[in-house]
C-alpha cells in the first residue's frame, strides 16, 4: 500500500511524518510542549494548535496505551456522582456529552439507553427519579429522551434477562458510549491537522531550565535509542498516572499527588445477556455497567488501589470473580469464566486525598504551576477532557509571551465528524460503490467518519484489502493497513488494541489473525522478514502473560507475570529516571 498520498495530509501520521516530526522537534521552537498522548493531552494540544500556538505532542509509547483505552467505554455525565453532591462535575460533563454527540464527534460518540432496576419499594424510586430530574434539567434529556419508568413487567420487557426477583421495577434513561482508544487517536490528528507536531514513542525524560525556568523537553525515542531536546516556552504535563514520575524530572514535588485505581472488565459475547438496554447496578461501594459493544457486552468496573507497574496493570481472578459473582446475582442466565471473551484492566488517576476509598476520590480535574513553565493536569474523568485540556493551556498561557486567545474547541468538530450525518443516510449507495454490504459501510463510518474513502482508497489497487481478517471478520484487511499507513501505528500491539479492539473482542485475543496482520503492516513499515517475525512472537508472548496472569490470586502474583513479557519499545525507559 503507497502512502505517497497521505504524505501531504498533516493528520495522516505516516512512516514519513514521523521522520518529519523528529526534525523539526530537534530544529524548531515551541509555544508549548504536551507530554502524554491520552485524551487529556491530545486534548489540550487540539486546544493550543486551534489557538494558534506551535505545539507539540510526545507520548512515550502510543496514543492512549495507559488509561484512555481502558475505560468502560462511556462518554457520560457521571449520575452517580449527583449521589456525591459534585453537581458542578456533573453539569460541565452532560454539557460536553452534549457538545461530543452533536457537533464534535458524532461518529464516535453514540447515545446509549440504560436501565436502572429498582430493588427498594418506597424510596428507591422516588429517589432515582429525582436524581434523574436534575440529570435530565442539567442537560442530560437535550439529544436523547428523558427518563421514563417502567413496572417490574415492563423492566423485564427490556431486560428478560434479569432475574424476576431481583427488581421490583425499573428506570430507562440514556446516556452515550464511545471507542476510547479511537477518540483519543482522533483528537490526537486533528491537532496535528491544525498544525500541531505529533509524535508517539517519544519519551520525555528531562528538562532543560534556565535557573527554575524550564525551556526545553528532553525526548529520547522509544524505538531507536535516540535523543534530542525540544525548545519550548511552555509544557503540560498530562501524563495521567504518571503525573508524579514527569513532575520528579524537573526537581519539583508539585501541588498535588495522582493516585492510581485500578479497574477491570470483562467481555462476554452478546447473546449471553438478553437486553435491549444497557444496566446499571449497584455495589456496596460503587456502581457495574453491563454496557452492550457492538456483538459483545462489556461489564465492570472494580475500584481497588494499585501500587504496581502502571504501564501494565494486571487483572486477577479475584477481580474477574467479583464481577461474575455480582453481574450473576441479577442474571437468569449464569455466566462462568468460560464466555469470557476478553478481559482489560486500566488504571484511574485520581487527585490523592484523604480517603481510603478510591471510589470516593473526586475525579474534579486540577491545574498546578509545578515550576515557571511547567504545567502539571490530572484528575477528571473521560467526558470532560475538552475542558481538562482548555483550563491546561489557560494556565500555560502565562508562560508564552504572545497573546494567546480563548479556546475555541467547542466549535472544532473532530477529524471524520464534517459530513457524517448525511454518509450514515447513504449507506446503500456507499455499499454498493465500494462492494460491500451496507451493514459493513455503517460500521466503517463510526469509526472513521467522513474519512471513509480515504481509508477504503487503497483498496482501489489491491481489492483484496476489502476482506475480513480470517480470525477477527468484523475488521476488514484494510483497516490494519490504514492503521500502519495513516494512524500512527508502530507496532502489531497498537493495532490488536487500540487501532481495533481485537485484543479484547475475540477470545483469542488477536493471537490467531496477528501474522495475517503483521504481514499487511510490514510493507508499510518497512519491516524485515525477522522483524515481523519478532512482532508476531512479542504480540503473542504480551498476550500469553495477559491470559496467564488472570488466573492469579492477587495482584502481586498477576503483575509479575505480566511485567515479564517483553515490550514493544524496546528502548522505552521504565520507570522514567529521576534527575541526576
Amino acid at each position: 500500500m503507497s502512502t505517497e498520498k497521505n504524505q501531504d495530509r498533516p493528520a495522516d501520521l505516516s512512516p514519513a511524518q514521523r521522520v518529519d516530526a523528529w526534525r523539526r522537534l530537534s530544529e524548531e521552537e515551541f509555544d508549548l510542549v504536551v507530554i502524554g498522548g491520552g485524551v487529556t493531552g491530545a486534548g489540550a494540544a487540539l486546544d493550543a494548535a486551534t489557538r494558534g500556538l506551535r505545539v507539540a505532542l510526545v507520548e512515550a509509547r502510543d496514543f492512549a496505551s495507559g488509561t484512555s483505552s481502558r475505560s468502560s467505554k462511556m462518554f457520560h455525565g457521571g449520575l452517580r456522582y449527583l449521589e456525591q453532591l459534585e453537581f458542578g462535575l456533573v453539569r460541565e460533563a452532560l454539557r460536553e456529552r452534549e457538545l461530543s454527540l452533536s457537533l464534535l464527534a458524532p461518529h464516535l460518540v453514540k447515545p446509549l439507553p440504560f436501565l436502572f432496576p429498582l430493588t427498594k419499594r418506597v424510596w428507591e424510586r422516588p429517589y432515582m427519579a429525582a436524581g434523574l430530574f436534575l440529570y435530565d434539567r442539567m442537560g442530560g434529556a437535550k439529544s436523547v429522551p428523558g427518563q421514563r419508568h417502567v413496572t417490574r413487567a415492563g423492566a423485564l420487557r427490556i431486560a428478560p434477562g434479569l432475574k424476576r426477583e431481583a427488581l421490583i421495577g425499573g428506570i430507562r434513561y440514556h446516556d452515550t458510549v464511545v471507542d476510547d482508544a479511537r477518540h483519543t487517536l482522533t483528537l490526537a490528528r486533528t491537532a496535528a491537522q491544525y498544525g500541531a507536531v505529533v509524535r508517539t514513542s517519544t519519551q520525555a525524560v528531562g528538562f532543560v531550565k534556565d535557573g527554575d525556568r524550564v525551556i526545553g523537553v528532553k525526548v529520547r525515542d522509544s524505538e531507536s535509542g535516540a535523543t534530542a531536546t525540544v525548545a519550548t516556552q511552555s509544557v503540560i504535563n498530562a501524563a495521567g498516572v504518571w503525573t508524579d514520575e514527569v513532575q520528579k524530572l524537573s526537581g519539583q514535588r508539585g501541588h498535588f499527588t495522582v493516585r492510581a485505581s485500578k479497574g477491570v472488565h470483562i467481555v462476554i459475547p452478546r447473546d449471553r445477556i438478553v437486553s435491549e438496554t444497557a444496566i446499571i447496578l449497584r455495589t456496596p461501594t460503587s456502581v457495574l455497567f453491563v454496557i452492550p459493544w457492538e456483538t459483545h457486552w462489556i461489564i465492570g468496573t472494580t475500584d481497588t488501589d494499585w501500587n504496581l507497574d502502571l504501564a501494565h496493570p494486571a487483572a486477577t481472578r479475584a477481580d474477574i470473580d467479583f464481577i461474575l459473582t455480582r453481574v450473576n446475582e441479577e442474571l437468569v442466565t449464569q455466566l462462568t469464566h468460560d464466555d469470557i471473551e476478553g478481559v482489560y484492566a486500566g488504571l484511574r488517576p485520581l487527585l490523592a486525598g484523604e480517603d481510603e476509598s478510591t471510589s470516593a476520590l473526586s475525579r474534579e480535574h486540577a491545574v498546578a504551576v509545578v515550576t515557571p513553565g511547567l504545567i502539571s493536569i490530572a484528575g477528571g474523568k473521560y467526558t470532560t477532557y475538552r475542558v481538562m485540556g482548555a483550563d491546561a493551556v489557560d494556565a500555560a498561557a502565562a508562560f508564552i509571551p504572545d497573546r494567546v486567545g480563548e479556546s475555541v474547541t467547542d466549535r472544532v468538530p473532530l477529524l471524520g465528524a464534517d459530513g457524517y450525518f448525511a454518509l450514515i443516510n447513504q449507506c446503500e449507495h456507499l455499499g454498493q460503490q465500494y462492494g460491500l454490504h451496507p451493514y459493513r459501510v455503517r460500521r466503517l463510518l463510526n469509526r472513521y467518519g467522513s474519512l471513509l474513502d480515504e481509508v477504503l482508497t487503497a483498496a482501489v489497487d489491491d481489492p483484496s484489502l476489502l476482506r475480513p481478517l480470517g480470525a477477527a471478520p468484523q475488521y476488514l484487511r484494510v483497516e490494519v493497513a490504514y492503521a500502519a499507513a495513516s494512524e500512527g501505528a508502530l507496532h502489531l500491539e497498537d493495532v490488536m488494541a487500540r487501532r481495533t479492539r481485537i485484543a479484547i473482542e475475540y477470545s483469542h485475543r488477536g493471537v490467531d489473525c496477528a501474522r495475517e496482520a503483521a504481514e499487511l503492516m510490514a510493507p508499510i513499515l518497512g519491516w524485515t522478514d525477522e522483524q515481523r517475525e519478532w512482532e508476531i512472537e512479542n504480540y503473542c508472548a504480551r498476550v500469553a502473560a495477559e491470559v496467564a496472569s488472570q488466573r492469579q490470586p492477587d495482584d502481586e502474583a498477576a503483575d509479575a507475570l505480566r511485567v515479564a513479557a517483553p515490550e514493544a519499545r524496546r528502548e522505552i525507559l521504565e520507570p522514567v529516571p529521576a534527575p541526576e
